[in-house]
């Protein structure tokens, strides 16, 4: 399976990083190696500094699918869950600085956390609420209705350029509110009142 993730799909956190706003989804991919075992802790690596989190809604496919049309894009997808793409900061800014990608940053081991999935029936997809504390406070509230491009318009035009299999996972943006994790921070993420993971960085 592959991650697939889109960036600056948020107005508010394109201003928060001053980047500029995109004309068209920014996609990027992450190993399946990058995702956080159940229960473990995130270890901050040694290359980085400056790790943030960033929350964001995932769905999970569920057949395999090219050149899909937004209209059609929800039968691809049964499940919603919540996770976090780690972002080893300092490391992105001196790949963005050369012209260079940003995996270094983005898809190292553990970067991608995902929570539990429930079915993408018991949600408003595009009024759908969550939350990520940082040690009991919150420091991302978002809702998908802030969304530049839905979550349908986002399978439609990464599946013009990956052919999605089963099993693959979209992490569809993250709101402002992004920052850096400390050793000893406690991550819960929440969606619609659900705690869907909790996890200690180390």
């Amino acid at each position: 399976m592959k991650i697939i993730c889109i960036g600056r799909n948020y107005a508010k956190h394109i201003e928060e990083l001053a980047n500029e706003r995109p004309e068209n989804p920014v996609v990027f991919l992450k190993p399946d190696s990058a995702i956080l075992p159940r229960k473990n802790p995130f270890f901050i690596p040694p290359f980085s500094n400056d790790v943030h989190y960033e929350v964001e809604v995932l769905v999970k496919i569920n057949k395999v699918g090219k050149h899909i049309d937004a209209k059609f894009a929800h039968k691809y997808y049964d499940e919603v869950g919540l996770g976090i793409d780690l972002t080893a900061r300092d490391v992105q800014a001196k790949c963005k600085e050369k012209g260079l990608p940003w995996e270094k940053a983005k898809a190292f081991d553990g970067s991608a956390v995902v929570g539990e999935f429930y079915p993408k029936e018991q949600f408003d997809l595009n009024n759908l609420k969550f939350q990520l504390y940082k040690n009991d406070e919150i420091v991302q509230d978002g809702n998908t209705n802030e969304m530049l491009w839905t979550t349908d318009e986002l399978i439609s035009y990464v599946s013009q350029y990956f052919t999605l299999k089963k099993g693959d996972i979209i992490f569809t943006g993250t709101p402002a509110g992004v920052g850096k994790v400390l050793e000893n921070d406690v991550l819960k993420g929440v969606i619609e009142g659900r705690e869907v993971f909790n996890i200690r960085v180390k």
